[in-house]
């Protein structure tokens, strides 16, 4: 639970822990320290206060180095015979399994369920755990009030972490080749930094644009409905995705979305009708997609138009009803094995 933390994301599992507790669940979360031994000492003493009057617990499950706190707290809570539901996040979590198919298996075997936000992460964890089940991120659309976009200018917005894997410094190289055809062009850069906003820096100023790029870092809630309502256009450059929340706000917002064509990215987006999408990392092609959009209003605005219905799914409504589905079969078949 990071985002707890200033300057951190905020997981989808704080968002359900806040929504599930306002719905008048009882609903016990942990852990939010940064520290991953100090994490997993506070998520193990968490589970053995709490288990015995616990229905099911719900391992957030990323893989990488944290797959390690996902290992040992699943087993005790399967070990205490409490139902798990693994809920798998992440569009490097199919890499990792492909890296470490035994562990994986081994540690998602014990899961009662597995969730997974996407039909792409569904399909490609299928060989590793049995009927994967799609539940898709929760967006509270009433905090992103849409606004149909008609025409364009070619005010770019670009939001996720400073990371090799979502290819920041693609997106200064993008604005560069606009700004050859739209001189008028604007980038708006934000996120957590995470090793390369150096890099950025130094793009935007040998490229000649970085009076051009405004580099932020990690925006809040508001502050990033601000800093998307002054722009147009919002560009997706990563190179490893699964079904980014960040995408789906922006749609909700009303916001064209140009994205490359990775993971997850082309069961959220459908080509043309709610987003474009590109090769991954073919600046050429990302540039003439912003070029398209602000020389055609009417596909500029309807991607807008379209935008909300990316969102629709991730309703909390709709959410919350597979939610609680799941959370009936699972009671009801411990209680058939009683």
């Amino acid at each position: 639970m990071l985002g707890r933390n200033p300057g951190y994301v905020t997981t989808q599992g704080e968002f359900l822990t806040d929504l599930f507790r306002e719905a008048g669940y009882d609903v016990v979360s942990a852990s939010v320290h940064p520290g991953r031994l100090r994490r997993l000492a506070e998520i193990i003493a968490t589970l053995r206060r709490e288990t015995r009057r616990a229905d099911a617990a719900i391992v957030e499950t990323y893989g990488g180095r944290s797959f390690v706190v996902e290992d040992i707290s699943s087993a005790l809570a399967h070990a205490r015979g409490k139902p798990v539901i693994m809920h798998l996040h992440g569009g490097a979590m199919p890499r990792f399994a492909r890296r470490f198919p035994r562990w994986t298996r081994r540690v998602l075997r014990r899961a009662a369920a597995v969730v997974a936000p996407s039909a792409y992460l569904a399909r490609e964890m299928s060989p590793f755990a049995t009927d994967v089940r799609v539940i898709p991120n929760v967006v509270e659309q009433d905090a992103y009030p849409f606004r149909q976009r008609d025409r364009v200018a070619p005010r770019l917005f670009w939001m996720r972490a400073y990371h090799p894997i979502y290819n920041p410094v693609m997106a200064v190289r993008v604005l560069a080749r606009v700004r050859a055809a739209l001189p008028n062009a604007t980038l708006v850069m934000a996120g957590q930094e995470k090793g390369v906003m150096a890099n950025v820096v130094a793009a935007a100023q040998g490229l000649g644009v970085a009076d051009a790029v405004e580099i932020l870092g990690f925006l809040d809630e508001g502050q990033k409905r601000e800093a998307a309502a002054r722009c147009d256009i919002f560009i997706n450059t990563t190179h490893v995705d699964n079904a980014p929340v960040g995408v789906v706000e922006m749609c909700a917002l009303g916001l064209p979305v140009v994205s490359t064509n990775v993971g997850g990215i082309p069961d959220l987006l459908s080509n043309g009708a709610t987003g474009l999408l590109v090769p991954d990392g073919d600046i050429a092609a990302m540039a003439d997609a912003v070029l398209r959009l602000v020389g055609d209003p009417s596909l500029a605005a309807r991607l807008s138009r379209n935008g909300p219905s990316v969102a629709a799914p991730c309703a909390w409504p709709a959410v919350r009803a597979k939610w609680e589905a799941l959370f009936a079969e699972l009671l009801h078949a411990r209680a058939g094995r009683r």
